[in-house]
């Protein structure tokens, strides 16, 4: 007898959005007894937010320190180019999410209105030089209990900063020690991920028992939105960028096809990366900017993840029924610039960063056990435009060093090896 083939993460969570809305749908009253469910997982999840943002923006940033001093020049204009361009997806998705008003109409059980709207206020007359004041901790630990994000980020980029200072043994072992640090919480969130089709499905059926089934339209048009959002990324920010490089085209999209299908599939940039690595050497990225510019854009230049926060954080202010504006706007925009370079490109990490910047903003979490019921979907889109950006960063890196060959295969791949990533080699001019 044929085994059953267990049913994936995914599936599981699509199952349990299906049973929550029945749930919702025809136990209105019933269904808000299983808040408690739903409360667990987003306790859960908000105790990963200071350990993993700390870990990973360190290594991030102190993990690059001596690379940063042998490239010099490299490391400037890339730093330089990741943060126009995770700026500018920023402000695509902002824009996009403001006009589709994808979370107008959501009504969030659990949410306290008055709590939002006292947040609301208390933003609106915060000063710069409060705001400033605000971002210095006067103890790392009140804010790690607090997930005050922006606290946990001044205070990690410092660590890292000094401890970028510090030689030999003594990095190595904080470097080794964080990076275990890091993984063991990657793993806790994948634990935590167990429970959360349990989670979400109660969220979705107190959710659709306050709200009523509108609200499968308000996500139905998010992950639109998402999507259109990246497309107009791609055209407007990608493309001129890839003409200005004078980066071949059809050789490009020959190469990084295949990493992107890997991206798609996986939601996970780093199971594509060895293969894009391979692919832009082949197609004339030398080794050393291919070696520099790609793992460093994994932590500095993940656009489609970048966009999808700037989407997914306004969304819960909609649903919160916070009107917030174009200023406070901007002070979240920040901390997502900055919290968005610590994430890791594997599947949920951004979860984790949705999570701390709504917490820091007195945003109801509930929306994003909302959000995480569609993530799958969004995820996948979001990943491929990451790997897409990072490829065409090697690409425009080496176009302004002066040092990218496309009529130059690497030698240490057969011709074989060569056409199949980069695609038979383009006709010269007659």
């Amino acid at each position: 007898m044929a085994k059953l083939k267990r049913p994936s993460l995914t599936q599981m969570i699509l199952l349990s959005m299906v049973i929550g809305t029945l749930v919702g749908w025809a136990f209105p009253e019933a269904s808000q007894q299983l808040k408690p469910l739903s409360n667990i997982f987003l306790r859960m999840i908000k105790s990963i937010i200071a350990p993993i943002i700390f870990a990973t923006l360190v290594i991030g940033i102190a993990g690059h320190g001596d690379d940063m001093k042998r490239v010099g020049r490299l490391a400037l204009k890339s730093l330089i180019y990741f943060e126009i361009v995770t700026t500018l997806a920023l402000f695509i998705g902002l824009a996009a999410v403001n006009l589709t008003k994808p979370g107008v109409g959501v009504v969030l059980a659990g949410a306290d209105a008055s709590k939002a709207q006292e947040m609301g206020q208390t933003a609106q007359g915060l000063t710069v030089g409060g705001f400033l004041e605000h971002v210095v901790p006067t103890s790392i630990v009140d804010a790690m209990t607090k997930n005050e994000v922006l606290q946990i980020v001044f205070w990690s980029i410092l660590f890292a900063v000094a401890l970028s200072q510090v030689r030999g043994r003594p990095k190595e072992m904080m470097l080794w020690t964080l990076e275990g640090l890091s993984e063991v919480m990657f793993k806790f969130t994948g634990i935590v991920m167990k429970y959360a089709p349990i989670g979400i499905g109660a969220a979705i059926a107190v959710t659709v028992g306050h709200s009523g089934l509108g609200i499968l339209w308000n996500l139905g048009k998010l992950i639109l939105t998402l999507y259109g959002a990246l497309v107009v990324f791609g055209l407007v920010v990608l493309l001129p960028v890839a003409l200005i490089a004078k980066v071949p085209l059809k050789r490009f999209l020959r190469a990084v096809k295949d990493p992107a299908l890997i991206a798609f599939s996986t939601t996970s940039s780093e199971a594509a990366l060895p293969r894009a690595m391979q692919a832009m050497e082949a197609i004339g990225v030398p080794r050393r900017i291919v070696a520099f510019v790609m793992p460093t854009g994994y932590s500095f230049n993940l656009d489609g993840t970048t966009l999808y926060l700037a989407m997914a954080s306004v969304f819960a202010a909609q649903a919160a029924g916070i009107d917030m504006t174009f200023g406070e706007q901007m002070v979240m925009m920040l901390t997502l610039m900055l919290t968005s370079k610590g994430v890791a490109a594997v599947p949920r990490a951004s979860l984790v960063i949705l999570s701390g910047t709504l917490a820091s903003f007195g945003l109801p979490l509930e929306a994003v056990a909302l959000i995480l019921g569609v993530d799958e979907l969004m995820d996948m889109a979001r990943t491929t435009v990451n790997l897409v950006g990072n490829c065409l960063a090697t690409v425009v890196m080496a176009r302004w060093e002066n040092d990218f060959h496309p009529e130059a295969p690497p030698p240490d791949l057969s011709a074989d090896e060569v056409i199949t990533i980069a695609g038979p080699p383009e006709p010269a001019p007659a």
